[in-house]
């Protein structure tokens, strides 16, 4: 991930992404581009050409906050997309990144004994994680990133049914909150760019942090499960998350979680 354009970067990639249909736009001929053209949006956004044209270049990086606004009304932001859009023209000072887990959260982790939790940083490396997360899968061992599994360890695409899903998120989410002028995260780019499924999702430049949801896992003991995935922040390490999964009581895949445990 390059740090010196991505504002340029993304107002590229999510130009190329609107139809110009869904914005009334006529559709003008043969167009040499996909999505709108840079005088389309321009347009859309009621900026001129020009500035653009600096904009997507990198020449100017401190856009107002109305253009912002109009940039993602006429690009068709959603609340996550805009809020990215707003961290990279102004970035909030970013806390030192804490490998550390307190003992407080090492007790609460292991006092969920019904249910696999573990702790990442926002680069999805995993910091701390209980018997029962390290039972449901290796990946959430610590030490490992969860990011260069899903893509590059070949046991994530039969642990997970839907691995396409599950990949499309897992870029989205680093994208919305790893930090891009973290070295750290640059690296795990740079490696991860070897895929052809990583590169053609980051380019897309979606963003979505990691939510509660559903979550399917095909386990090789006990079969399928569907889990509830719960995302915390820690307080006073506002850099690390934990994750927690927990089935529907009463439901099957509690029955298999229970033999896992």
């Amino acid at each position: 991930m390059a740090a010196d354009n991505l504002l340029g970067d993304f107002l590229k990639a999510r130009r190329a992404r609107v139809d110009p249909a869904d914005v009334a736009v006529p559709a003008g001929g043969r167009r040499r581009v996909a999505g709108l053209r840079r005088e389309e949006l321009a347009r859309l956004a009621g900026i001129s050409e020009p500035y653009l044209v600096r904009l997507e270049q990198g020449i100017d990086r401190h856009p107002s906050p109305q253009v912002l606004r109009s940039l993602a009304r006429a690009l068709e932001l959603d609340a996550d997309a805009f809020a990215h859009l707003h961290a990279l023209v102004d970035p909030a000072p970013v806390p030192p990144s804490r490998t550390e887990v307190s003992a407080d959260v090492h007790r609460l982790l292991d006092a969920w004994t019904d249910r696999p939790a573990y702790v990442r940083d926002r680069c999805f490396d995993v910091l701390a994680a209980n018997k029962q997360a390290r039972a449901l899968a290796p990946m959430y061992e610590p030490g490992s990133n969860l990011v260069r599994a899903v893509f590059l360890d070949p046991t994530s695409r039969r642990l997970f049914p839907d691995w396409a899903e599950v990949a499309a998120q897992t870029a989205a989410a680093l994208r919305a909150e790893a930090d891009p002028r973290d070295p750290r995260t640059v690296r795990l780019v740079a490696e991860l760019d070897r895929d052809e499924e990583f590169r053609r999702l980051w380019t897309r430049h979606e963003t979505r942090p990691a939510r509660d949801e559903l979550k399917r896992f095909a386990h090789p003991v006990v079969g399928s499960l569907a889990l509830r995935r719960q995302a915390l922040t820690v307080g006073g390490a506002e850099q690390q998350v934990i994750i927690v999964y927990q089935a529907i009581a009463g439901s099957p895949s509690e029955a298999a979680l229970a033999r896992l445990l």
